[in-house]
């Protein structure tokens, strides 16, 4: 067996798998992986009699970007009734509770490219860029159709909502952040009164996808889980933050919006507009801003001292210049 885990959890873990997979089990190899600023993911190779088994453990970290973040076991709920309902998601095995002092689930481990900078750049991925735009509008148009009687559990908000939750999470943050201040003020006034309510992904874009040589393999990460506008999610892919370098393809860096959304509205029915997006796109540069704010201050606390933690503080200036940019463009 080679682990880079403490004995604790790996002892623990194998025997919260004894129920799922069988008694007669073994972990070859058990190590954590890079990346997640608010949840664990270690790799697991688990030898069974029916041959060895990639499985993923999402485990908790530190603490979480933002106060409406889904619990562990939610996400493992969100995570089964998407799978149910034919989205491509890592398939469940089961909410494991407490391992170690930190809750986690189990699924299957997935094949493709998680790095952002990678899918959007490397050589070897431009076929995958070339039809992923309309891979992701068709998975959000699928995670959309969820009944929302199958997620009792998932908070429903509209602008507004969104909006009172981000003031309170800036409020918290007790230092002056004007530019983020400006933003709020400017999606207040120009939130709308009603909208569609759907089973929104959270955070559904270049990142958050495992990417294989023929393009989207599976959506992966769904602790933001909730219900809202549908635009909401299909201007999230759109934050700049999200290009990874590649500014000019204004769709994660590997796109553009109008065929994008075009095959949205067009497996939906619905008639998202343009100046839709522009508004949420305005939004999740906010969301961002104090997510990462709020995230480098478990470091700046002492409460988890992390490189990465303190370097999505920094980026967060970046957000907040962009926000200026998109406001002064929108008048």
């Amino acid at each position: 067996m080679t682990t880079d885990a403490e004995p604790a959890l790996t002892v623990e873990l194998r025997e919260r798998l004894v129920p799922i997979f069988g008694a007669d089990i073994a972990i070859e190899h058990l190590a954590l992986l890079a990346g997640g600023a608010s949840k664990e993911a270690w790799a697991l190779d688990l030898r069974t009699p029916q041959g060895t088994r990639q499985l993923l453990v999402r485990r908790a970290g530190g603490g979480v970007i933002h106060q409406e973040t889904l619990t562990l076991e939610d996400e493992h709920r969100l995570l089964e009734v998407a799978f149910a309902a034919g989205v491509r998601v890592p398939k469940p095995h089961a909410y494991l509770g407490a391992i170690a002092g930190r809750t986690a689930f189990v699924s299957e481990r997935v094949p493709g490219e998680t790095i952002g900078r990678r899918i959007v750049q490397r050589p070897e991925l431009a076929g995958a860029r070339a039809v992923l735009p309309a891979q992701m509008a068709e998975e959000l148009a699928k995670i959309h159709a969820i009944p929302a009687e199958r997620v009792p559990f998932l908070g429903g908000v509209g602008a507004r909502d969104v909006l009172d939750r981000l003031t309170k999470e800036v409020d918290r943050l007790e230092d002056p952040h004007p530019a983020i201040e400006l933003g709020l003020a400017w999606a207040r006034r120009r939130a709308p009164e009603r909208s569609e309510t759907v089973v929104l992904h959270g955070d559904l874009r270049v990142g958050n996808l495992a990417v294989t040589a023929t393009g989207l393999g599976h959506v992966l990460d769904w602790e933001f889980g909730h219900r809202g506008d549908p635009a909401e999610d299909v201007a999230w892919p759109l934050v700049r933050a999200w290009r990874f370098g590649v500014d000019r393809l204004r769709l994660g860096g590997i796109g553009d919006v109008e065929p994008y959304l075009g095959r949205y509205n067009a497996l939906t029915g619905r008639r998202i507009t343009l100046a839709s997006l522009d508004y949420w796109e305005i939004v999740g540069n906010l969301k961002w801003a104090i997510g990462a704010l709020t995230q480098s201050r478990r470091h700046l606390s002492g409460q988890q001292r992390s490189v990465e933690l303190a370097v999505l503080g920094r980026l967060a200036a970046e957000m907040e210049f962009e926000l200026l940019h998109l406001l002064e463009r929108a008048g």
